[in-house]
């Protein structure tokens, strides 16, 4: 979603400066599996709850130097919106403590599969809810998707729900943060801004309790946990105002890089289990993102074609 009043380029073009800074958002959330395993001591609820303390002045300043705070300030004088917002923090809420604990607990390669399986779900969650055809390419590629999934169930005796928890939750947080009718940076300062009230509750509870890691155990997870901040709120707002001066197929392509460098990174860094079994679902769904991404390409050229044409 554009910012309100912001320059978006026509349709069929890709701006230079609108792909490095979604190339840099997609590098950065690459990586961040690293940062995690890193603080994979605190638990996942505790870093969540700093991810969202220490996004809100950063996300902050970054509205002030884009002088975006009167947007915010009619949010919140909106109960509609204060909903919505509440709804999609939610969301957010869940697929960050989801992700924070299966890097922690060995199982970064499950999240990279959520994360490849989302735009599939995305098709099929606009079909069902928004009543739109998918197209034959589609649905094969949902189907592949969905016997990937059955093949990882068959073989752990029951669900992957790392990655179906993952995929469903960024997926209606997709959906709803479309309803919306705020620009990116606002949305996510709102969110945020609405999550730290129980968030520094429940750090205060941790350290008046004894169970916390914002000081008692050292500076260095001080430093961590201040920083999940960083890792939290600059890709995010790097690619919103990327993702704005972008083709949607350009974004459609560029979004599995970094599920990419997370299953390489759990594969030879953390050297997680990558059995048959895992080998054949990935294999299905990277035949999926294939058909997908070629069919998402043609009717991309298809528009653009018709564009350019010559009037009759």
């Amino acid at each position: 979603m554009a910012e309100p009043n912001a320059k978006v380029p026509a349709e069929n073009t890709d701006s230079a400066k609108g792909f490095a800074f979604a190339l840099t958002a997609y590098l950065l959330w690459g990586f961040l599996p690293f940062f995690m395993k890193a603080i994979a001591h605190i638990p996942a609820p505790e870093v969540v709850a700093h991810r969202i303390v220490w996004s809100v002045p950063l996300a902050g300043l970054v509205l002030v130097w884009l002088g975006r705070t009167e947007d915010v300030k009619v949010a919140l004088r909106s109960p509609r919106m204060l909903r919505m917002a509440a709804l999609t923090a939610v969301l957010i809420t869940i697929n960050w403590g989801i992700y924070v604990w299966a890097i922690g607990a060995g199982r970064a390669i499950e999240t990279a599969l959520g994360y490849y399986i989302n735009p599939l779900f995305s098709i099929f969650l606009g079909a069902l809810l928004l009543k739109e055809k998918p197209s034959p390419a589609q649905m094969v590629a949902i189907a592949l998707a969905a016997a990937a999934v059955g093949v990882l169930a068959f073989d752990a005796g029951g669900l992957p729900w790392v990655s179906i928890g993952l995929c469903l939750s960024w997926g209606f947080y997709a959906f709803f943060r479309k309803t919306l009718p705020i620009g990116p940076n606002q949305g996510f300062f709102l969110e945020v801004l609405l999550l730290s009230v129980p968030a520094i509750g429940y750090i205060i509870w941790l350290e008046a309790t004894g169970q916390g890691h914002f000081g008692d155990t050292g500076m260095t997870d001080v430093l961590w946990l201040m920083s999940c901040g960083i890792v939290t709120a600059i890709p995010l707002m790097i690619y919103a105002n990327g993702a704005k001066l972008l083709r949607l197929s350009t974004i459609g392509i560029m979004q599995y890089i970094a599920p990419t460098m997370i299953f390489l990174i759990a594969v030879f860094v953390f050297h997680e289990p990558f059995g048959t079994a895992k080998l054949i679902a990935f294999a299905l769904i990277w035949a999926a993102l294939v058909i997908y991404s070629g069919a998402m390409l043609a009717q991309s050229r298809a528009r653009r074609a018709e564009q350019v044409s010559p009037a009759e």
